[in-house]
């Protein structure tokens, strides 16, 4: 059965005092994971961008693109290798890299989102120097307890942010679209965990919100027990969940990056389920929400 005019009031109603809330202020919204991958999840996600736009909230979008790069990586015979859920990026993977985000990635976003009857322009974290980077230092411990450094090539960690061009485009009522590529002091090209890249641009605009869209539905308590999603995190808790193992794994990097950027200045981020049709929607303009608010 149809949702009735009723509901569909109510609906707006109870979007109201977000609408007013947010009108004027800067969301940065990391893209990625199955969202980018389902045709229907991206039209959801790509919509709700668009309808933040047009309510008068400034939408920041950051992208990321793994699985499509891994996918022109094997087509050119080169395999993925990663660690520590970051890829090891040699020169030639780093040029595929930047061809698929910056190039494909990229322009195919903006156009969904012109289609939608948004104005969107696409750029990279090397246009207008919006993001500085150096290469990323990594070092792994073994069983016996050695810590050995990896040279995972031409991956960055943000040094620098320029936020000039986004405030820009934003003044002239565009959404910015960045691809996580970055430039380093002797101008080659680093590429940027999206993740990180989003935080620290969340920061050097002093965000209302930084939004992360992921494959999980947030931070659980017992990960096996999906009643146990754990709906706000103090920043002051994080270093004690790490160590007890409540956050793990791929979550780690996603929650420092959470830390760093309310570190930053950015008031809240959240991190939410990018599989759940609308779930920005659902985040920011309903009394419930979803998901797992980091303060």
């Amino acid at each position: 059965m149809g949702i009735s005019a009723l509901e569909k009031a109510e609906i707006l109603v109870e979007a109201l005092p977000y609408i007013k809330k947010f009108s004027g202020k800067t969301v940065v919204i990391k893209y990625g994971g199955n969202a980018m991958l389902d045709d229907s999840l991206k039209r959801a996600v790509l919509t709700d961008i668009t309808l933040m736009k047009f309510v008068g909230i400034n939408p920041v979008v950051v992208h990321g693109g793994g699985p499509e790069i891994s996918v022109m990586l094997k087509k050119v015979g080169k395999r993925s290798e990663f660690v520590q859920g970051l890829r090891v990026t040699d020169a030639e993977t780093m040029e595929i890299t930047e061809m698929v985000l910056a190039g494909k990635l990229n322009k195919e976003i903006v156009t969904m989102l012109s289609g939608l009857g948004a104005k969107a322009v696409g750029i990279s974290g090397k246009d207008g120097g919006l993001l500085t980077a150096a290469k990323k230092q990594m070092a792994v411990t073994d069983d016996q307890g050695h810590e050995e450094e990896i040279d995972l090539g031409f991956v960055g960690e943000v040094t620098g942010v320029n936020p000039e061009i986004i405030e820009t485009l934003v003044t002239k009522s565009y959404i910015p679209v960045i691809a996580p590529v970055g430039a380093g002091e002797d101008g080659e090209s680093y590429n940027i965990n999206a993740d990180y890249a989003a935080g620290a641009i969340a920061g050097a605009l002093r965000a209302d919100k930084l939004v992360l869209l992921t494959d999980v539905e947030g931070i659980y308590a017992d990960y096996e027990d999906k009643d146990s999603l754990i709906s706000t995190v103090r920043t002051s808790e994080v270093d004690g969940l790490i160590s007890s193992g409540v956050i793990s794994g791929g979550m780690i990097p996603k929650v420092e990056c959470c830390v760093h950027a309310i570190s930053s200045g950015v008031r809240q981020v959240h991190i939410i389920d990018g599989r759940v049709p609308h779930s920005i929607l659902l985040e920011i303009f309903t009394d419930e929400g979803i998901g797992t608010m980091v303060l």
